[in-house]
């Protein structure tokens, strides 16, 4: 379904968002859990993307099974990084050929397997230029579609980690906006200040479009850590991180603490009239079957999850 069409129902959306697996092992985690979080009825669900070769194809070919057998409605993940304009236009082909109807377009990072890469090979730059491209390529009539692809894009409650004049990244995120962009979809945050802050920047800048609002719960100590290294710029409430050491290491309480924490995020912001939540779910089913049943959602059998 065209991501238009999604907004158009009138509702806060809820998606989840998935990674390609590296292994078979992997691949039963994460076939398992899109059967278990199916039944949450997401509006959509999205397909990160690496630069580098097996992980891209990865990409695309879990798009094109969870369209083929799953029910979902899957966005799938397209960076500028790496890639030639005939290599993006194959990819885009595959997409509309297989019915997919959103795009989800990154500017991207450089893999760590190619830190010599040279991006001026690259056909695109910044993800402004790679949404424009797409909204031509849906124009040429090459997607079945008459609106060509539905397109997102990412913002950062807490500022882009490579551009600390915010008055400056405002601009370049009404860039890709006036490109052709239909959605945001935010970077994690554990502080909803930095959301609505975030939000209420957008709209000073005539930014009129839906943002979604990304979570993730913590699932461990450990997994605090690397997000807090790996996601850069996204910080670590006082609260949360004393909440955290509070479980003495134990994962189990752990994961209640971030289970919670999110709960409260998701509480607020609907009060708040979020436009939806997009759950990083680091392909498992279980914090996010949680956060629905302590918010009360049901599943497709009507049951409280």
């Amino acid at each position: 379904m065209h991501i238009q069409d999604i907004f158009a129902k009138g509702r806060p959306t809820f998606s989840f968002e998935f990674m390609p697996p590296h292994s078979d092992n992997d691949a039963e985690l994460l076939y398992k859990s899109v059967e278990e979080l199916r039944t949450l009825q997401p509006d959509f669900v999205s397909v990160t993307y690496g630069a580098g070769g097996s992980t891209r194809q990865r990409t695309n070919d879990l798009v094109v099974r969870l369209k083929e057998q799953s029910g979902c409605d899957p966005v799938p993940h397209l960076t500028c990084v790496c890639h030639s304009q005939q290599e993006i236009d194959t990819i885009l082909q595959r997409y509309a050929e297989h019915g997919i109807s959103n795009i989800m377009a990154l500017g991207g990072d450089i893999p760590r397997t190619r830190p010599d890469h040279d991006r001026s090979t690259d056909a695109f730059r910044y993800a402004a230029d790679l949404v424009r491209h797409i909204r031509q390529f849906g124009e040429q009539m090459l997607h079945p579609d008459p609106r060509g692809f539905g397109i997102g894009v990412a913002g950062f409650p807490e500022g882009h980690p490579f551009t600390p004049n915010r008055l400056l990244e405002m601009d370049y995120l009404k860039a890709k906006v006036d490109a052709g962009a239909d959605y945001i979809v935010t970077q994690l945050f554990f502080d909803n200040r930095d959301f609505y802050d975030f939000r209420e920047r957008c709209d000073l800048a005539g930014i009129k479009i839906p943002i979604l609002a990304g979570i993730l719960p913590i699932l461990s100590e450990s997994s605090m850590q690397r997000t807090a290294s790996l996601t850069l710029g996204v910080r670590i409430p006082a609260g949360l991180l004393r909440a955290v050491r509070r479980c003495n290491g134990e994962d189990e309480y752990v994961r209640r603490v971030g289970q919670q924490w999110a709960t409260e995020q998701c509480r607020d912001l609907l009060d708040n009239h979020v436009d939806g939540i997009h759950f990083y779910t680091f392909n498992r089913s279980q914090a996010t079957r949680r956060i629905y049943a302590n918010l009360g959602v049901k599943d497709s059998s009507g049951l409280a999850v």
